[in-house]
């Protein structure tokens, strides 16, 4: 199914904290593990293309096979490259790959494995997350498994068109048909209640009070 632009358009107002209160009630382990924020000051929502690698020994695939191209062009404006690479500790994502991204128009790239050129990144301002930074190429070492099948990123499955949000505090995915409930209850629960209680701070509440009387923050 895919999930609507207007709901896509609601996280766009929603941190992944929150998120993942309103995933936690409707019992679905979103929250990736282990990848870092590569561009401090980033954040990206997003439709998800997933993207399954193998990785092996220098060599043992052809250079043709790494295919970074046909993942960036699978990937439409604003959606997510979402990339499985089982966590291996080689790139998978550049400098030049970011700009052709950024240039495409998709939202952000999230790597359950690694990447490089962290400079360039930064420079690109495009949001990148993944497990490892390291300069290790992965040219005649990955190998494009499938694209736009369902995979595993941080431990979550991800398929495509799952709404992904990215931000200083981790990776959350929302299934798709959970996304409309999923923003409901973060905006309405969570995010109305976090606010009501940073008001009561600010007027003397003590954090104790606060944390007894509104019980979703």
């Amino acid at each position: 199914m895919r999930v609507a632009d207007d709901i896509v358009v609601q996280y766009t107002q929603l941190a992944t904290p929150t998120i993942a209160n309103a995933l936690d009630d409707v019992s679905f382990a979103g929250v990736m593990v282990g990848l870092s924020q590569i561009v401090p000051g980033t954040r990206c929502v997003g439709r998800a293309v997933t993207v399954r690698q193998v990785t092996a020994e220098r060599g043992d695939f052809r250079s043709e096979d790494f295919k970074v191209g046909d993942m960036i062009e699978a990937a439409a404006p604003g959606d997510i490259l979402v990339i499985d690479n089982a966590g291996k500790c080689v790139s998978t994502f550049g400098g030049l790959a970011t700009l052709a991204a950024k240039t495409r128009g998709l939202a952000g790239v999230v790597v359950d494995g690694g990447v490089r050129d962290r400079e360039e990144m930064e420079e690109h301002r495009l949001p990148v997350y993944a497990r490892h930074m390291t300069p290790l190429t992965g040219r005649t070492r990955i190998a494009i498994g499938a694209i736009n099948q369902p995979v595993s990123c941080g431990g979550v499955r991800v398929r495509p068109g799952d709404v992904v949000v990215a931000d200083g505090s981790g990776v959350v995915c929302i299934p798709a048909e959970f996304a409309a409930q999923v923003a409901a209850l973060a905006t309405t629960s969570y995010a109305s209640d976090d606010a009501a209680a940073a008001a009561e701070l600010a007027r003397g509440l003590t954090f104790r009070q606060a944390m007894a009387r509104f019980t979703r923050i």
